[in-house]
């Protein structure tokens, strides 16, 4: 039977068995949230939440529905508010990929960029100024996932029975994560009452404060991480850690890998969260000594990573690739041409190519490659200054081949110098081209030299 509409697909989503991925003596069941409307679990509670708001009367018709979000909660109330007619405005981290402000803002939402930087009690933190937001804006409700009883009584009413009715009412242990604590306690009170022998396992990314005070019982000084939508810096009400008997910290480098590892071996695209959880449920698996049945989610669709987790010059910029580091400037190059990573341009090619390529790559400049070996190097400036000369007829500049506006007068430098053998080049504003002999290795940039100082141990 066909669904009434969007809003209607939401939940009864798919549970599928892991089958490539070494689960230990176990069977290790993931629970498919990416394909809720939105992309992610956080359909459930959006719809949830702003039906509440509804029913008590806080939002009327024209109303305006204000939220602190890491991203897929805010897609979440965007779908439902646009479907209901309601205004969106969402209060977002800076460290937010780019895909899901993208889809919020594509589906009407207002988003407002806020500090990643800044914890609970700062003017520019993002749920405090959610709430700013809201009190100075007529008839607007904040939503505060944080605290809304709505949200996990979403998973208690059907992500908890949709895990146990999948399997058949036979469920060891499920892993989930912590963003507002909604899944965990929803599902977890569920499971309590349904089925008592099931555990909840905590997956956090490493930083995070709640799995070292599941572990130790102690409030740590919370880090940072890379991995977005889940961990915290605070308890936040709706978590009601108690369901949880076992917690796993889980870092950056390996959650990316888990889910990079997740589409490579079993199809499955799903975001960085969902590669945490998938790290701490596999850990869990091995840990077992006699079969157990573990289920985790796959939280949303690594869709909306996709200049992130599954980005190879992403994961190179955060030294996940454990490249040889040799104190050269070998080590500044992100995108070795060597490996095929480089994006370059042929001297024959037009200028209109150029400009697409460098657009696409979001760069500033090319190396000019022949045969193998860098001819030339063009950058914004040089095709401007060409537009700028022949303003008269600016599409045929588009035309022109590379090779008669790309700069030829190249600073090269040796792979094996020093790094700081590239810092009198910058100053110059020169674009080095590190060479290996005859062989070209990569260019590299102020934004690749400071990452580099970046990512150094302490």
């Amino acid at each position: 039977m066909a669904a009434h509409g969007a809003l209607d697909l939401i939940g009864r989503t798919p549970l599928v068995e892991v089958t490539h991925l070494d689960a230990g003596p176990c069977r290790l069941f993931l629970k498919l949230e990416s394909a809720n409307p939105s992309g992610s679990i956080k359909d459930r509670p959006a719809r949830a939440m702003i039906e509440a708001a509804e029913a008590d009367g806080r939002l009327k018709p024209g109303g305006t529905i204000v939220e602190a979000t890491a991203g897929n909660t805010g897609v979440g109330l965007a779908l439902v508010g646009a479907s209901k007619g309601y205004r969106t405005l969402l209060v977002v981290p800076d460290k937010m990929s780019r895909e899901k402000v993208l889809h919020a803002k594509a589906l009407g939402a207002e988003v407002v960029i806020t500090r990643s930087d800044v914890g609970k009690g700062h003017p520019d933190y993002y749920q405090d100024l959610a709430q700013e937001i809201a009190r100075r804006t007529p008839g607007a409700v904040y939503i505060n996932q944080f605290e809304n009883p709505a949200n996990p009584a979403a998973h208690e009413a059907s992500t908890g029975p949709e895990i146990l009715g999948g399997m058949d009412g036979d469920v060891d242990a499920v892993v989930v994560g912590v963003g507002s604590g909604g899944t965990l306690t929803g599902v977890g009170r569920f499971l309590r009452k349904a089925s008592p022998k099931t555990a909840m396992v905590l997956a956090d990314p490493a930083g995070s404060i709640l799995a070292p005070l599941v572990e130790t019982g102690q409030m740590t000084e919370a880090g940072s991480w890379a991995v977005e939508g889940i961990g915290e810096d605070f308890v936040p009400p709706n978590c009601d850690l108690s369901l949880v008997k076992k917690a796993y910290s889980i870092t950056d480098k390996e959650s990316f890998s888990a889910a990079r590892e997740l589409l490579r071996k079993e199809g499955i695209l799903a975001g960085s969260s969902s590669g945490t959880l998938l790290a701490a449920a596999l850990r869990y698996c091995r840990e077992q000594t006699e079969p157990k049945r573990v289920v985790t989610l796959v939280c949303d669709t690594g869709a909306k990573y996709l200049s992130k987790v599954f980005n190879d010059a992403f994961i190179a910029q955060e030294g996940w690739l454990d490249r040889k580091v040799t104190g050269t400037a070998r080590d500044v190059v992100i995108n070795p041409f060597g490996e095929g990573a480089t994006v370059f341009v042929s001297p024959g090619e037009t200028l209109r190519s150029a400009f697409a390529r460098m657009r696409s790559s979001d760069i500033s400049q090319l190396p000019v490659i022949e045969n193998g070996r860098v001819v030339g190097l063009i950058d914004e400036s040089d095709i401007l200054d060409a537009l700028v000369a022949n303003e008269g007829a600016p599409q045929g500049v588009f035309d022109k081949p590379v090779r008669d506006v790309m700069v030829t007068r190249l600073k090269t430098i040796a792979a094996d110098a020093p790094v700081r053998e590239l810092l009198p080049l910058f100053a110059a504003g020169l674009v080095p081209v590190i060479v290996d002999g005859d062989a070209f290795v990569g260019l590299a940039t102020r934004i690749d030299l400071i990452n580099f100082f970046r990512i150094q141990p302490q």
